[in-house]
């Protein structure tokens, strides 16, 4: 079975730094750094099978998108080698828009 590279872009661990300080900010270091730790896996996981989530043509030609615990979005592009995640959204932030505008 094949394995892609997972690689995040500069704003997807941008995107990681803010949500672990808000995180931190009202649950503590603790409960922030094992929410980041499971998203982290989740981007991971994309290695195989990577094709997963939904297909997001209409906001971008080959951009993907994937639900994680119900409160976040990893967003991400698929290559022949590579997975690779642009931006990580959580909460209400509207991901279409920050992506079309963007």
């Amino acid at each position: 079975m094949k394995k892609f590279r997972v690689r995040l872009l500069a704003a997807a661990e941008a995107d990681l730094f803010g949500l672990y300080r808000a995180i931190a900010d009202e649950g503590g270091n603790e409960r922030a750094g094992a929410y980041i730790d499971r998203i982290e896996a989740a981007c991971l996981a994309l290695e195989i099978f990577p094709l997963r989530g939904r297909a997001r043509d209409d906001i971008r030609p080959g951009l993907r998108t994937v639900g994680f615990e119900r409160r976040a979005t990893i967003v991400f592009r698929v290559t022949s080698a590579e997975v690779i995640i642009a931006r990580i959204f959580c909460g209400g932030q509207d991901y279409e828009r920050a992506l079309r505008d963007g």
